[in-house]
């Protein structure tokens, strides 16, 4: 069965139940819904009114942050290791929260995305080890960020500051956070109603892309000197 329209929904909640198959997913995000429930909890399906966004143009870089990048301390790459970054994802403590919403069978349904060239992982590394990074799914111009970790301070900020950066040579228009919190905020985020995201999403729907890998060959050093520099996409 369709999604209920967001477009008529009073509240934050579209529906409940279903599974998370593969075209059932495609289908919710394309609707601009995303699945977040708990282990023992039917699916409860999302669409947040005011819902946070970064537009890649006004992704808030700060001097500090901006010489970490230049720096080389860590290194990037995408789609490399996307197992480990959902279920580090789902294993980090995080304030005020008890367990996870990552739940085994969101990690198997958002594997299966990423191996259907639909999600994506950005992994940041440092000293040779997994340091943070984040995830989330492509759907036309928009990037649905899911979660993202650090184990070392600046991990996921250099993650999602590598993500901006990418989505503004590929056309990516929109990174849609879901849900507000000060850190998002401090990084360029801001609120916008669910009739204007669901109208910037359904315009990129329009140039939906081809599902592909996710490639990255250059340090950040040179990534923060020249947007399109080492940045490409591959076909799968």
């Amino acid at each position: 069965m369709p999604f209920p329209s967001p477009d008529k929904a009073r509240d934050d909640l579209i529906a409940t139940g279903g599974d998370l198959s593969l075209d059932r997913l495609l289908s919710a995000y394309r609707n601009g819904i995303f699945p977040w429930y708990e282990e023992d909890s039917p699916i409860l399906w999302w669409s947040p009114d005011p819902r946070m966004v970064i537009f890649p143009e006004e992704f808030h870089c700060s001097r500090r942050l901006l010489r970490t990048l230049k720096s080389d301390v860590f290194r990037v790459t995408v789609d490399t290791a996307f197992d480990r970054i959902i279920r580090e994802c789902a294993r980090i403590p995080r304030p005020r929260q008890h367990g996870t919403w990552i739940t085994p069978e969101m990690q198997e349904a958002y594997i299966a995305l990423h191996r259907a060239g639909h999600a994506h992982s950005v992994e940041t590394w440092r000293d040779g080890a997994l340091a943070g990074g984040l995830y989330g799914v492509h759907v036309g111009a928009c990037f649905c960020g899911e979660s993202m970790f650090s184990r070392v301070a600046d991990a996921s900020k250099v993650a999602l500051a590598a993500l901006a950066r990418m989505a503004l040579a590929w056309g990516i228009t929109m990174i849609d956070c879901q849900m507000s919190t000060p850190h998002l905020h401090r990084l360029g985020g801001r609120l916008i109603p669910r009739r204007v995201y669901l109208h910037r999403l359904r315009q990129g729907l329009e140039v939906a892309p081809t599902p592909q890998a996710w490639t990255l060959n250059t340090p950040l050093s040179v990534l923060f000197s020249s947007p399109r520099a080492g940045i490409s996409k591959s076909a799968r």
